[in-house]
């Protein structure tokens, strides 16, 4: 039985990822799009550039990030997945 320790540790990582994942698509794509907008990143605004590729990019790396961690998370508390070789 995994302990209550796991799936705090769980949550944290969960709600961390969530945090970066609206700080991104929302608050720099939508909230913050005008400030955003005076800086040019390859030659396109920075604001449309979050708006439309940086959230997606941001949650691409986010999906590898949570699992690398999870797979340590796993290791630590004894629950990873065993391969068969």
């Amino acid at each position: 039985m995994v302990n209550n320790d796991y799936w705090k540790a769980n949550l944290k990582l969960i709600a961390f990822c969530l945090a970066i994942w609206f700080l991104v698509s929302f608050v720099f794509g939508i909230l913050l799009v005008d400030q955003l907008n005076a800086i040019r990143l390859g030659g396109y605004k920075l604001g449309f550039w979050f708006a439309q590729q940086g959230s997606i990019y941001t949650f691409l790396v986010l999906i590898f990030f949570y699992a690398n961690r999870m797979n340590k998370l796993d290791k630590k508390f004894g629950v990873e997945e065993k391969r068969e070789s």
